[in-house]
């Protein structure tokens, strides 16, 4: 049992919730249940994405963290790996399996699909072994990570992915913004960082405001976006006020958490209703994971 709650420690299953989220989104926005494939239960496809998705984040959660060991015996000694609870030839070969197994999800539905999965692992790679040391490419990086993800939901229908792609700069902005506020975890930030995270967080918000305007401002959806607002400023607000590492971590926190209603609200906007339902659904269950296993 130990070695399980040591391996889920290690993936970080709150934050893969948040990539299932993602999925779900693009998936809203291609308008897949609209469609007759989803009228003759075709269904699989949303569970093969999800799972790609899903498997992609945990590998890339684990490189992330063998990169980091030697850090991390320093900053966060009581982190898995360096406290040596799992070893590193566990994590070399389980997050093999689990970019490998995510490409192969994908692909299993289309050959898009799957390219836009390879490119998420690439990206993720890279952000592990070199873009998370830069300061500028670096969270611009990890925005792509995200950014992609939400068009591997979209990619379910393909002509959709070529309509809408241009959203997938939305979350490439917000992730931005998370992974500036991150880089203070451990000592604190600047507040000059902190202002520039929220400005970012402004143009995310005004952005979805401006889609919701050509969809007619459905009510439904204009709550979530309000909520994910109010969820994700408010304790950037706190940082700006105090600047210390605990700030900053329920800020990133609360930022990694804000996406499932943020792409709760992309659902929404699209007239997607069931499917914002269960994507609010994941929230409890990934701040339920967030309590026993960190999500950064």
């Amino acid at each position: 049992m130990k070695a399980i709650h040591d391996f889920f420690r290690l993936i970080r299953p709150a934050n893969i919730i948040t990539s299932i989220a993602d999925v779900l989104a693009g998936i809203s926005i291609a308008g897949y249940l609209q469609t007759a494939a989803v009228q003759q239960m075709r269904c699989l496809p949303v569970l093969l994405l999800s799972a790609s998705s899903a498997c992609l984040y945990a590998g890339g959660i684990i490189f992330n963290d063998f990169f980091d060991y030697k850090t991390d015996q320093v900053e966060r000694p009581e982190r898995v790996l360096p406290k040596g609870d799992l070893s590193i030839y566990f994590a070399i070969w389980a997050g093999i399996f689990f970019l490998g197994t995510g490409i192969l999800f994908a692909f299993l539905y289309s050959n898009l699909s799957g390219f836009i999965a390879f490119l998420i692992a690439i990206a993720a790679l890279v952000y592990d072994r070199y873009g998370k040391h830069q300061k500028i490419t670096g969270p611009l990086n990890m925005g792509i990570c995200r950014g992609l993800n939400l068009l591997l939901g979209l990619s379910i229908i393909s002509s959709a992915l070529q309509y809408w792609a241009l959203l997938g700069l939305v979350p490439v902005c917000y992730i931005y913004a998370i992974t500036m506020i991150s880089r203070g975890e451990v000592s604190g930030s600047n507040r000059s960082t902190l202002y520039i995270a929220l400005s970012l967080y402004f143009v995310v918000i005004s952005s979805m405001l401006y889609v919701l305007s050509t969809k007619g401002w459905p009510p439904l959806a204009l709550v979530f976006i309000l909520s994910f607002a109010y969820m994700v400023s408010r304790p950037v607000f706190k940082a700006i006020f105090k600047p210390i590492g605990k700030n900053i971590g329920l800020a990133v926190k609360a930022g990694i958490l804000g996406l499932i209603i943020m792409d709760a609200a992309w659902a929404a906007t699209f007239g997607q209703l069931i499917l914002a339902g269960i994507i609010v659904c994941l929230l409890p269950i990934s701040i339920s994971l967030a309590k026993y296993f960190a999500v950064t």
